[in-house]
């Protein structure tokens, strides 16, 4: 996992402001932090910990849906799934092999083995705990990444924000089941921000809505798309994107967004 900036660059709390000022986000904006012992994790300020077994869909959502700081260790996962995509069990090969998955989300073993190799995940051996709480708690000073929660509309003017200096394209993958690894495995892996359609797991043990996406992405990176929105909003390319009208003649419109110098 790549080197994290120092936690005095950040305003942590005044990101989250900002974000919902700009994006009129709904959700929670959240942080996660891996730990290389649990004794630091278990060091946060009024950290919870779990009394029954869940998927880090759940644990993430107790942060971006009840406002909770919790921490966890491999024990408190369901299975070996959701462990290996933070690192906290390894990516061996009875996991590679994925049978658990034949017959429920792939037609053969083959299928099922190509969807393991494909997930991006965090290698094994480096951590043994995590933890997950709000931006504005300040608990996690700062977060390894951060994780918004947002409609396609809200997330194309996030996107555009991280692309108005430093352009480049993004490209992202789409795994299908245990999407997570396209969100937090991969930022959590690469460094790169990373943009997901929550899958069915998210959405049924998470509870992430219908019209949710995630984007997992460090705080650097947020602090960038945050300064890039602003500008976007001084040139009127805000959230929300207000309808013009299909039968109206553009040029009104477009004449206000390219005005001649």
């Amino acid at each position: 996992m790549q080197q994290q900036t120092s936690p005095e660059a950040f305003d942590l709390n005044g990101m989250a402001a900002d974000l919902i000022s700009l994006l009129r986000l709904r959700t929670t904006v959240i942080g996660i932090k891996m730990f290389t012992t649990v004794e630091e994790m278990a060091a946060i300020p009024k950290i919870r910990r779990p009394s029954a077994v869940h998927t880090t869909d759940q644990i993430v959502s107790m942060a971006s849906r009840l406002g909770w700081t919790v921490g966890i260790t491999g024990e408190d996962l369901v299975g070996a799934q959701c462990r290996a995509v933070i690192g906290l069990a390894p990516q061996d090969e009875k996991f590679l092999e994925g049978k658990n998955y034949v017959g429920v989300w792939h037609g053969t073993e083959e299928d099922a083995r190509l969807r393991q190799e494909a997930l991006d995940v965090v290698p094994y051996g480096q951590y043994q705990a995590m933890a997950v709480s709000p931006l504005t708690s300040g608990r996690l000073n700062p977060p390894d990444i951060c994780l918004v929660y947002a409609t396609p509309g809200q997330m194309i003017i996030l996107i555009n924000g991280l692309q108005y200096t430093g352009y480049k394209k993004f490209e992202w993958g789409v795994v299908g089941e245990t999407a997570c690894a396209d969100s937090w495995g991969r930022a959590l892996k690469t460094g790169e921000p990373s943009l997901s359609l929550p899958c069915f797991a998210e959405r049924r043990y998470g509870g992430v809505p219908d019209e949710e996406m995630l984007m997992a992405l460090q705080p650097a990176h947020l602090a960038k798309a945050i300064v890039g929105m602003k500008q976007l909003a001084k040139n009127g390319l805000r959230y929300p994107i207000a309808p013009y009208g299909i039968q109206a003649d553009v040029r009104a419109g477009m004449g206000v967004s390219y005005a001649k110098k």
